[in-house]
């Protein structure tokens, strides 16, 4: 198989938060993107927009991508529908002998034009969110000592995914046998593997889930993916499976800061973080008794420098956690606080790493 060469399509949405999946792509696959593919913003770079990918161009057309082999879509929109705009972009892609890539909820593979189409072309169609889960939970066969940490969010698209891969690189590169366990279309892009739980029929949620840890569980250390917020009025139930499913050891609280009501429901103020935490605690405690949340992940991206450091220290004061960002501060007391709650629930383990 041929290397990938990879067209984002992003059109007239490049930005962090609408363009999340692209954004991360970007951040931990920039060697197979060729471009960005926004027709409002053509000439800028993805440095310039969302702020990741250096000199990686923004093109109004395929034709200016050239060698390109793959378009992916760069968006997660609420509800994960195709923009009708941009049939006219996968068609032609498909044409040029591009295959596609898509994390929507609106399976590209089941639309009769755009299958059609790229049958009679020979090109591939990846929907990443489709599946075919059909098992529930069972609460067995959790290796012991396999340390199991989940991140938990104030929202939803506040940097679950990126928080949870930073800290597992991070713990690697310390020497220890870590694996970030993917939840959801993105973090599946990125990591290779993993299942999209928001795409799961709502019985087989926990069920799911728990087969992504039993999977992944000859490794010492997993990372596993939120998604939403148990406080979200759209997003919580998938939410809550995800934290029944994994029956995390801790939790790792991920917000951003200066951000004040649930995304795209601005009528709706978010819940305080102590009351985030309270709330996870005890959901997860009806599975592991002794769950807790042990470091807060702030995506401060929002606030200067100073701001940050002021905003870190009172959320540290009122929560008794470490916090950081784990891009502007790095992910060492997230680290630190994952091998101090290793320490103490497996102290024989406390020394191992590898």
């Amino acid at each position: 198989m041929s290397e990938r060469r990879i067209v984002i399509l992003t059109d007239g949405r490049t930005n962090p938060v609408n363009a999340k999946t692209a954004a991360c792509v970007i951040r931990y696959k920039p060697e197979e993107v060729v471009a960005l593919l926004d027709t409002t913003q053509p000439g800028k770079t993805s440095q310039e927009l969302l702020g990741v990918g250096g000199a990686i161009p923004v093109v109004a057309n395929l034709a200016d991508a050239p060698g390109a082999n793959t378009l992916l879509i760069g968006i997660a929109p609420s509800g994960g529908k195709l923009p009708p705009a941009w049939r006219k972009i996968l068609l032609e892609a498909i044409d040029r002998g591009m295959n596609l890539v898509s994390g929507l909820h609106d399976f590209l593979s089941n639309d009769p034009e755009i299958a059609a189409a790229a049958a009679k072309r020979g090109v591939e169609i990846q929907d990443v969110r489709k599946n075919n889960e059909r098992d529930v939970a069972n609460r067995k066969n959790f290796r012991e000592d396999c340390l199991r940490i989940h991140t938990v969010g104030q929202d939803c698209s506040v940097g679950k995914m990126l928080a949870s891969v930073e800290i597992a690189l991070a713990l690697k590169a310390r020497g220890y046998d870590a694996k970030f366990v993917a939840t959801g279309q993105t973090g599946i892009m990125i990591e290779g593997d993993g299942c999209p739980v928001d795409c799961v029929v709502a019985d087989f949620v926990n069920g799911a889930v728990e087969k992504l840890v039993l999977a992944n569980q000859h490794h010492d250390i997993l990372l596993i993916e939120g998604q939403g917020s148990l406080s979200h009025p759209r997003y919580s139930a998938v939410t809550l499976g995800l934290l029944h499913g994994c029956v995390p050891h801790g939790m790792i609280l991920v917000y951003e800061a200066g951000r004040r009501n649930v995304l795209g429901m601005d009528y709706v103020p978010l819940a305080p973080l102590a009351k985030i935490v309270e709330v996870n605690e005890m959901m997860a405690r009806l599975a592991m008794p002794s769950s807790r949340v042990i470091g807060v992940a702030m995506n401060s991206r929002l606030l200067s420098a100073d701001e940050a450091e002021a905003e870190r220290e009172r959320v540290r004061r009122e929560l008794g956690v470490p916090v950081c960002d784990v891009i502007r501060h790095g992910s060492g007391d997230m680290v630190d606080a994952i091998l101090a709650l290793r320490q103490e629930l497996f102290p024989h383990l406390a020394a191992k790493a590898g």
